[in-house]
């Protein structure tokens, strides 16, 4: 299957609404609390649809997002029930966590299989960044170029830090934090080690991983505490937290790190915008793309020099801030009129 990719509203350029294209049924997946689910709910209520729990039920035009992990336990299982839904309606999908080398020599081949499978059956696919597009061409399809639209970034937050909040101030000294699931290679041992490399420096630092471990991975936590503990660094995973308790806390944090060694695409990037937070981000082709997008909203470092990006950074905290000069969107309204375009073209 080929597409057709158009080109991707700027940040602040007004786009023209598209006029009369029905909306297809969203599907919102089941698990509340991942990222990928809240996109969906959040994209289903600014088009003013209620989300569908099931994408088998129902019938006419449907829109999904996919990463195998929230279909199914396996690769081949989670395609097979994507194809028994498109069999019966026309699907656009929405990829997410797209195959990679990290996926390991034996699960690279079966979730290239499951995409290959997903894009086969679709009559439309969206990736949120060039890179992601990049890699479906590259490990699942090379014949497919997928409508790129970007993950929204609100603007709705103050962007300064507030006057009463000081860091510095804290009682249990100054944090590194990291946002969402916790997994292999998502950035905190670096940021553990990190903290360690720089305590003697800075004194009491400590690293928050503010969100819960990803399923299957609440072993990883037992060894990052062991880490820490030995590295006599502070660790906390918080769990899920609601809306207005992880504001808070990003907001709250010392240095906000997004440190991923594989990242294809991170809802970490817009929440910390979000917050009014400028994170330090270690580079990789994704990341790169995104200070592009976003000129001046993150500080993009080479992976050895996190420590002392961490170290700066405590130095003045008021880098960690996005002000008036940081470029951010496309927002969630222009996203929703992306989404109109692509649909007026795959299911007129």
């Amino acid at each position: 299957m080929t597409t057709t990719t158009p080109a991707v509203p700027a940040p602040h350029v007004a786009t023209l609404r598209v006029a009369a294209v029905p909306v297809p049924a969203l599907h919102v997946p089941a698990d509340a609390q991942h990222g990928v689910t809240i996109y969906a709910r959040r994209l289903a209520e600014q088009l003013g649809v209620a989300g569908v729990a099931s994408p088998e039920a129902g019938d006419g035009a449907l829109h999904v997002h996919f990463t195998d992990r929230l279909w199914a336990s396996d690769p081949a299982d989670a395609a097979a029930v994507f194809e028994a839904v498109a069999a019966s309606r026309r699907v656009t999908v929405t990829l997410h966590d797209l195959p990679q080398p990290s996926d390991g020599e034996r699960n690279l081949p079966r979730r290239a299989d499951c995409y290959r499978r997903v894009v086969g059956a679709a009559a439309g696919v969206v990736c949120n960044s060039t890179h992601e597009a990049a890699l479906l061409r590259r490990f699942v399809d090379e014949a497919v170029v997928a409508t790129v639209i970007p993950l929204p970034v609100e603007r709705t937050r103050r962007t300064a830090a507030p006057a009463d909040l000081d860091p510095a101030a804290d009682p249990d000294g100054s944090s590194i934090a990291i946002l969402g699931f916790v997994y292999p290679g998502k950035g905190h041992e670096p940021a553990v080690r990190a903290a360690a490399d720089l305590g003697t420096r800075h004194g009491g630092l400590r690293v928050e991983a503010l969100g819960r471990p990803s399923a299957g991975h609440e072993g990883d936590v037992a060894q990052l505490e062991r880490l820490a503990a030995e590295l006599e660094v502070g660790f906390e995973v918080t769990g899920y937290l609601d809306d207005e308790a992880f504001l808070e806390r990003c907001r709250r944090a010392s240095v906000p790190v997004i440190a991923h060694e594989h990242v294809s695409a991170s809802g970490s990037l817009a929440s910390w915008l979000d917050a009014g937070r400028r994170p330090i981000v270690v580079r990789s082709a994704y990341m790169a793309e995104m200070a592009a997008l976003h000129p001046g909203a993150l500080m993009l470092v080479d992976r050895e020099d996190l420590a002392g990006a961490i170290s700066r950074a405590l130095e003045r905290p008021g880098s960690t801030w996005l002000d008036d000069s940081a470029s951010l969107g496309p927002d969630l309204a222009a996203t929703a009129e992306s989404y109109r375009r692509f649909w007026a073209e795959h299911l007129a």
